[in-house]
């Protein structure tokens, strides 16, 4: 069995393996990791993995568009991801006389390489524990409103000193339900150029059938050039840019693994639910993820039928569908998994070991108290919110209904309009971008679809 360590930069999807899973900080490997990955074969340093003042895997490891994980595989630039992360940028690029979804691109020259406007590839640059700045003056006993209104005050003074008169980006994130809170130092390049993309027979070969399903035998990458100023910082685009010089880059092997080689991953791959009750998990398996299950599939019936009718729309909807079968498919997974492995019952396991742990000590009684039958109680009141919480998602998020999400976009204009002073510079500036956003959106926008979508889902969240 290949032995695995997983290294994750913000967050993680656990998983099950005969190997070594968890989720592990690059910034902390140092003080908790280390030792155990040399043991494994790892031939590395803690500073080879994250280094703030030196280069490091770090600097190659890029965060690519919202939420995707890519590597700088070159000196000048270049960076590989997947073809599914890359499927929204490819298809605002196609057109039916261009279509590079089905067909591929590949760049012959830097001249050839495609602008890609809105995407952004972010770099790490630095991180730092910042639990104690963000919870001050925070305390049992106040409100918990008030406790929020304190903690985002002083994220926001966190995050704004810390790139002050920087070029960089700056965010806070929770961990662990908000004990811990960590901040990240980022750059963010915004002249990323399509450089080549497999057709859609190797990159999305087995479609949604494969789609979380392994083995896979899908050619899953497609190739981007991060482009820089002439000084090597993130920049717009200008056709004056050249190609980013990476601190580090991942050189590419083709000498292959041998069983029990060492091998890791280092990336942003989202977050993490591990942690949660027994409750939580029965909460998902068995009301939320059968009812979005249900919306989604609505969804899917109703493209497919106007996609199979219209070569345009299958371009305007790739991305989209893609979007509401990916998470469709998974929720029917996690399902199937957490039945088959008993996922609720592994965590009530857990639970009465800790209830033993508790009971075994007075002191331990007065600081926890009755905790998994208050996680009862609130959990039965929980679900009904959780349910219409993502109700609401899926009606006004990515995959829901567009024209009410459009509209929502109008909400600073009309600030700026009813306000006491009318700033007209500000309003003129917020009509351009409107007009932007506008052409954006009814360039990918089909009306039949989404009424038919809003008819169909009010109609389903009505049972």
């Amino acid at each position: 069995m290949l032995r695995l360590v997983v290294l994750l930069i913000v967050a993680v999807l656990p998983f099950s393996s005969e190997a070594r899973e968890g989720m592990w900080l690059p910034m902390l490997i140092d003080d908790f990791n280390i030792g155990e990955m040399q043991e494994m074969g790892f031939k590395l340093s803690a500073a080879d993995v994250y280094a703030v003042n030196a280069a490091s895997m770090k600097d190659a490891v890029v965060r690519f568009g919202n939420g995707c994980t890519g590597g700088v595989i070159s000196a000048e630039g270049l960076i590989i991801t997947n073809n599914h992360c890359a499927n929204s940028a490819i298809q605002k690029l196609s057109s039916i006389e261009n279509d590079y979804l089905t067909a591929g691109f590949w760049a012959s020259s830097r001249e050839e390489e495609l602008p890609n406007e809105g995407l952004t590839v972010s770099i790490l640059r630095s991180m730092k524990d910042v639990t104690a700045l963000v919870l001050s003056g925070v305390n049992d006993s106040i409100r918990e409103s008030a406790r929020q209104r304190i903690i985002a005050s002083n994220i926001d003074s966190i995050s704004n000193n810390a790139v002050k008169d920087l070029h960089y980006q700056a965010v806070v994130e929770p961990f662990y339900s908000g004990n811990r809170y960590y901040l990240f130092v980022y750059e963010v390049f915004k002249d990323i150029r399509l450089v080549g993309a497999p057709p859609a027979g190797i990159g999305d070969f087995g479609g949604e059938s494969d789609n979380w399903m392994w083995p896979r035998h899908t050619g899953d990458f497609a190739l981007f050039r991060i482009y820089a100023d002439e000084s090597n910082r993130a920049a717009d685009f200008s056709p004056t840019n050249v190609p980013y010089k990476p601190a580090h880059h991942f050189p590419v092997s083709l000498e292959g693994v041998e069983e029990g080689d060492f091998a890791m991953v280092l990336g942003f791959p989202a977050k993490t639910s591990q942690y949660v009750p027994s409750y939580h998990v029965s909460m998902l398996a068995d009301l939320v993820y059968p009812k979005m299950i249900e919306l989604r599939d609505a969804k899917l019936d109703i493209m497919d039928r106007h996609i199979e009718q219209d070569q345009k729309i299958r371009l305007q909807y790739a991305a989209k569908h893609s979007a509401v079968a990916n998470s469709f498919k998974r929720w029917k997974g996690e399902i199937r998994g957490l039945k088959m492995l008993e996922g609720a019952e592994m965590k009530q396991q857990y639970e009465a070991g800790f209830n033993t742990w508790l009971n075994s000590d007075s002191m331990r009684i007065v600081s926890y108290g009755n905790i998994l039958g208050e996680y009862s109680k609130l959990y039965k009141a929980l679900s009904k919110y959780r349910l219409a919480h993502d109700y609401m998602l899926e009606l006004i998020g990515y995959t829901g209904i567009e024209t009410l999400k459009f509209a929502g976009s109008f909400e600073r204009l009309a600030t700026l309009v009813d306000a006491e002073e009318v700033d007209e510079d500000a309003v003129e500036m917020e009509k351009l971008h409107l007009r932007e956003q506008a052409e954006k959106h009814f360039k990918d926008f089909s009306k039949a679809i989404d009424m038919e979508i809003c008819v169909s889902l009010f109609e389903m969240m009505a049972l």
